[in-house]
C-alpha cells in the first residue's frame, strides 16, 4: 500500500509522510465484532463499500510506474483522483472505527460507578447470605436447645 501511494500521487509524498498516514489507521486495535444498531452498520457497510469501489480501479505497481512514466496527463490523473478517492474512504473509515471506540470505552467517573453497584451487589447477595446462615444456625441452636432440655427431663424422671 505505501508503493501504491507513492506512486499514486506521483511521488510527491515522501515515505516519512506515508509512514505517518499508515499509523493513523491501526489495524491492531480492537474492533467490536457486534454492531449495536442498523444504522452503525448501514454506516460501516457504507464506508467498506466505498473503500472498495476507490480500491477496485486501482493497478498493481508495475502499471502505475509506467503510468507515471507516461507523458499523458490524463493517466496521472486518474491515477491521483484514485488515490484521493482511497484515501478519503480509508479517512472515513478511520473516523468511523475510533467513533465505535470513543463509544465503547466509558469514562473513569462511569467505570468507577460501574465497579461501585457492583460491589454493593456483591455486598447484597453476601448480606443476605450471612442473614440465611444466621437464620439456620439459630435453627440448630433451638433444636440443640430442645434436645438437651429433653434429656435433662429425661435424666431427673431416672
Amino acid at each position: 500500500m505505501r508503493y501504491w501511494l507513492v506512486f499514486a500521487q506521483g511521488r510527491r509524498r515522501t515515505s516519512e509522510k506515508v509512514m505517518a498516514e499508515n499509523q493513523m489507521i491501526d489495524p491492531a486495535q480492537p474492533l467490536d465484532q457486534q454492531v449495536h444498531s442498523p444504522a452503525q452498520k448501514e454506516d460501516m457497510i457504507e464506508c467498506v463499500m466505498a473503500l472498495e469501489a476507490a480500491l477496485l480501479p486501482c493497478l498493481p505497481a508495475r502499471e502505475l510506474q509506467a503510468i507515471d512514466r507516461s507523458p499523458h496527463p490524463s493517466h496521472q490523473i486518474d491515477v491521483e483522483r484514485h488515490a484521493r478517492d482511497f484515501m478519503e474512504a480509508a479517512k472515513k473509515l478511520q473516523l468511523y472505527f475510533i467513533g465505535l471506540q470513543q463509544e465503547k470505552s466509558p469514562s473513569k467517573a462511569e467505570t468507577l460507578r460501574k465497579e461501585i453497584s457492583m460491589l454493593e451487589e456483591e455486598l447484597n447477595t453476601k448480606t443476605e447470605l450471612i442473614n440465611k446462615q444466621e437464620k439456620l444456625i439459630q435453627g440448630w441452636r433451638k433444636d440443640l436447645k430442645d434436645q438437651l432440655n429433653k434429656h435433662i427431663t429425661e435424666l431427673e424422671r431416672v
